[in-house]
């Protein structure tokens, strides 16, 4: 793991020890890194590394076996990391029965969103144009995860949690997920992304976490 650079920042995820086992074999762990804002974060390891899991202890889904993590400076799951975290896995959280646009505006109505957010600007800025009443069910993988992608840029949250973004995504996506990327870390918020393969961002990657199998 390459460590984060020094900062006065305070950090949005600080893991100390950090591990999960099940039926008593390691999945992953010990664990130490630190993911400041403006930072972005990079998850690596082939299937079954424990990438998901890791993410999923800091999203306070699952407990952690042993060590300790804080995000935003609480317990993860607590109310003040969750208000402040969004987690996108391979189950995008779409309601498949209504359009693109329906899915965006719930979004915002749950988590809240800038004053300034246009849904319809997003669907087009991310390829999907002309697809804003489109039923969900209706639309491929990849135009799915433009979906995701889009409601992921409306809402609040500082920290990201993204759980492979470019799966079914072309160069095009990809790009759009760099780019998305960029902005977020621009405006201080931080990311920590899974990946199984060679990811290039736009500015570098503060932190990276290599997960054995």
């Amino acid at each position: 793991m390459s460590p984060a650079p020094a900062s006065s920042t305070p950090p949005m995820i600080d893991a100390h020890g950090l591990g999960f086992t099940r039926r008593d074999e390691s999945v992953f762990g010990p664990l130490d890194f630190i993911l400041r804002g403006g930072e972005i974060g990079l998850i690596e390891g082939d299937n079954g590394s424990g990438k998901t899991t890791l993410l999923r202890v800091l999203a306070g889904l699952l407990r952690p076996s042993f060590g300790k993590a804080q995000v935003l400076g609480a317990q993860p799951g607590s109310e003040e990391a969750r208000a402040s975290t969004i987690i996108m896995g391979h189950l995008l959280g779409l309601k498949a029965d209504l359009s693109a646009l329906e899915n965006l505006r719930v979004g915002m109505g749950l988590y809240g969103h800038a004053a300034a957010s246009d849904p319809r600007a997003m669907l087009a800025r991310v390829g999907l144009d002309g697809y804003a009443d489109e039923a969900v069910r209706s639309l491929s993988a990849g135009q799915k995860k433009r979906v995701a992608l889009a409601r992921l840029a409306l809402l609040p949250a500082r920290l990201w949690l993204l759980d492979e973004p470019y799966a079914n995504l072309d160069r095009h996506g990809i790009s759009l997920v760099n780019d998305l990327l960029a902005q977020h870390a621009a405006a201080g918020g931080a990311a920590l992304v899974t990946s199984h393969g060679a990811v290039n961002f736009h500015q570098g990657v503060t932190c990276t976490i290599r997960l054995a199998a």
